[in-house]
């Protein structure tokens, strides 16, 4: 069977999704789950004509029924509580940090004009502080035990393999019924997201209150809700099946070789002119489909003809393309190409990973369908990937920064038509767009901020050192934007808020490392370390193992495939043993100790969910987090390691130390508002009850909605002790 690698994503957003995503894992273990369903297995797109044509009559439809719609809401909302706004516009910066913003406060007049207006507070993020958590919390009001995500992966406790927490997407059989026989009919894609809960915005929409929502992370597959629309977010793949995997041509022989997060291709340069194939999704006989792409250099001009498909499109040297469509049999998707290097001795070409056309989408990318149709069809062409600044290719090299950061403001571009769009169509009800490049250049540019980083070895560390400051300077001009467009509403709520804010990310610890010398995890035949997954491990001598980036595993009986130790007293006592080592380990490079805290998941979290999440969650001290090979289920010889990734900043610490950030033109009743606190706030500005089940308060009323976070996690000074 072929089997698409588990696309893995680390920290706040991309990189484990990113780090094992080697396109195709030719003899990968049968458990792995399918990330896309190609055509060849029953996924088909509509015709381009036939979507336009629908996408015509939806809106002619949706213009007939206004009057009666209209109508009806008038009449249901008879009796309810009467809104308190107008419209709520809440902008999502993932990964502003309190900090920075105030270290660079100088570079943000209209932030604190925004403050003077009404107010300006950190804001607690969740337990653990990993993007799909916070954000799952932010649009549920609920903790992880509640909504299931705990990070972007978890384990299947009957194979200890790595699966997506968020999203399950896989074929099954498309059978005709017969009564007396099934007959078999191709097969059919199914896409479930896995988050439990109800978002926010589904009841508003049962309460007639319309919501434009915009790539807020854990959207995907979008889940259908009355009165609104949806463009999906994070973990939303590529065309290939990945979270993103970048294609990389190139004639220098020291640039071939294995490519985490992508691939790599030899090319040949005759007469001036390159010609390659791009990869695509398998077709009906399982191979990769291919699209062929020439690069045509003019000497004279400096510029080169690139031709995807029947599409040409001319660019110098370290420029973008604009999306080009790229055409494989029975699905299309778009992609940028630069010319990275073209000179006598070699040629290097990046291309983005091959994202789903938003114009004909081959799966579902929005809610309705059509509204991506409609977006692409207004606006342009844009990025459909979860995960759309390509991290890892800057990780690996096959990209520079510079590269990167055109691509990182060429998204942000896009995303603010895109809020230009729903704030001009949503004059009432709730609007919320996310922007995740704050939290993308934070990641990758963190090391300029500290000489001493190790990822600064061997690197550039000048020539962007003010890339971070900067981005708030631009964040600020977004939200003068913004607060230009509003000016004169009196009856808009604005909120900015982050899921968690940023700190370094110098050293990387391997837990299972950790766990293997204290004799937790126990390897087969004396091995002394494990590739990925776990590749070695002996289950049935092993107590405690960890993958993704949040936690540890009890290897439970009754629960894991091969448990090992009882739940009850044995299970307790051997958690708080954990506990105790582990808030105890010190870094024999610096002396410093690397985790200020770990949680007991029960004790933090009592939600149905909390029973199938990791038993310790591990809150590491600023500087540290999971190391790279941990995160993918590896055993290293040693526990501590140099990060030198450009991946240099991280959030994966205790919860405590990375606050989000948390801005509104109105002044709020609540001291220390929490992510959790935002759905039951917009709920009841609109009027509508707000479920007894949410876990946070409104922040306009002295009254809460539901329990507070444990005080211990929502205050700042014992993490900093």
């Amino acid at each position: 069977m072929r089997i698409l690698r588990l696309p893995l994503l680390l920290a706040g957003g991309v990189a484990i999704l990113t780090a094992l995503q080697a396109p195709v894992l030719a003899a990968a273990p049968a458990e792995l789950p399918l990330a896309y369903i190609g055509p060849g297995a029953g996924f088909a797109a509509a015709g381009s004509l036939l979507v336009l044509l629908g996408t015509f009559a939806l809106a002619f439809g949706i213009i007939l029924i206004w009057p009666f719609k209209a109508a009806i809401k008038v009449v249901y909302r008879r009796g309810k509580t009467k809104a308190k706004v107008k419209r709520v516009v809440v902008i999502g910066l993932d990964g502003f940090d309190p900090k920075m913003a105030e270290k660079y406060a100088d570079r943000m007049p209209n932030f604190a004009r925004l403050r003077e207006q009404g107010c300006h507070s950190a804001l607690g993020t969740s337990i653990p502080s990993i993007s799909p958590v916070a954000w799952s919390t932010f649009a549920t009001g609920v903790d992880a035990s509640r909504h299931n995500i705990y990070d972007f992966l978890t384990r299947d406790p009957c194979s200890y393999m790595p699966v997506l927490s968020s999203t399950d997407t896989r074929t099954v059989p498309r059978n005709i019924n017969l009564g007396f026989a099934k007959v078999p009919f191709g097969q059919r894609a199914v896409y479930k997201i896995l988050q439990k809960s109800q978002p926010f915005w589904k009841l508003l929409g049962a309460n007639m209150v319309w919501s434009s929502i915009i790539r807020v992370p854990i959207t995907f597959p979008p889940q259908k809700f009355k009165n609104g629309t949806l463009l999906s977010g994070m973990c939303v793949p590529d065309l290939q099946g990945t979270q993103g995997s970048f294609s990389f041509y190139t004639s220098d022989e020291s640039q071939l070789g294995a490519a985490t997060g992508g691939q790599r291709f030899r090319v040949v340069r005759r007469s001036n002119t390159v010609e390659s194939n791009l990869k695509g999704p398998p077709g009906a006989d399982g191979v990769s489909m291919k699209c062929p792409f020439s690069v045509a250099m003019d000497a004279a001009t400096g510029k080169a003809a690139i031709t995807v498909g029947k599409e040409t499109v001319e660019v110098g040297v370290g420029e973008y393309t604009p999306w080009m469509e790229v055409p494989f049999d029975g699905v299309q998707g778009i992609a940028r190409i630069r010319i990275q290097r073209w000179d006598d001795e070699a040629v290097s070409i990046y291309v983005t990973p091959i994202n789903i056309d938003p114009e004909s989408p081959a799966m579902p990318l929005s809610h309705p369908f059509v509204y991506s149709i409609y977006l692409a069809k207004m606006l342009g062409k844009f990025s459909t990937l979860g995960l759309a600044e390509d991290t890892w290719a800057l990780n690996e090299r096959v990209i520079d920064e510079a590269a990167f950061l055109d691509q990182a403001y060429l998204i942000m571009d896009e995303r603010k038509k895109q809020l230009w769009d729903v704030l001009d169509k949503t004059k009432k009800g709730f609007v919320t767009v996310v922007f995740d490049t704050t939290d993308r250049v934070s990641h990758m540019f963190w090391r300029y901020l500290e000489k001493d980083h190790p990822a600064n070895e061997g690197k550039d560390t000048t020539e962007f050192v003010d890339v971070i400051p900067e981005l708030y300077g631009k964040a600020d001009a977004l939200i003068g934007e913004v607060m230009e467009r509003l000016e004169g509403d009196d009856d808009t709520l604005l909120m900015v808020v982050s899921d968690h804010g940023f700190c370094s990310f110098q050293r990387g610890v391997n837990l299972n490392a950790w766990l293997r010398d204290e004799g937790y995890l126990v390897l087969k035949d004396g091995a002394e370390t494990s590739g990925d997954w776990f590749e070695k491990v002996d289950w049935e001598k092993t107590r405690a193992f960890t993958l993704g980036l949040t936690g540890i595993f009890i290897n439970r009986k009754g629960r894991e495939r091969v448990g090992q130790v009882e739940p009850g007293e044995e299970l307790d006592s051997l958690c708080r043993e954990i506990k105790e080592k582990l808030e105890a380990l010190v870094d024999p490079k610096s002396g410093e100790r690397a985790i200020n805290e770990v949680f007991l998941t029960g004790e933090v979290h009592d939600g149905p969910y909390a029973d199938m999440a990791p038993e310790l969650l591990v809150g590491y001290h600023r500087g540290f987090r999971h190391s790279w090979d941990c995160a993918v289920g590896a055993v290293s010889k040693e526990t501590f390691s140099d990060n030198t990734k450009s991946w240099s900043g991280d959030h994966c610490v205790d919860p405590r130390l990375v606050p989000g950030v948390f801005w509104c033109n109105q002044k709020i009743d609540v001291e220390d508002p929490t992510l959790a606190d935002i759905a039951p706030t917009v709920l009841d500005l609109f009027g509508v009850d707000v479920p007894a089940y949410m876990k946070g308060r409104r922040l306009f009323g002295s009254m809460g909605s539901g329990d507070a976070a444990p005080d211990r996690l929502r205050s700042t000074e014992q993490a900093n002790s």
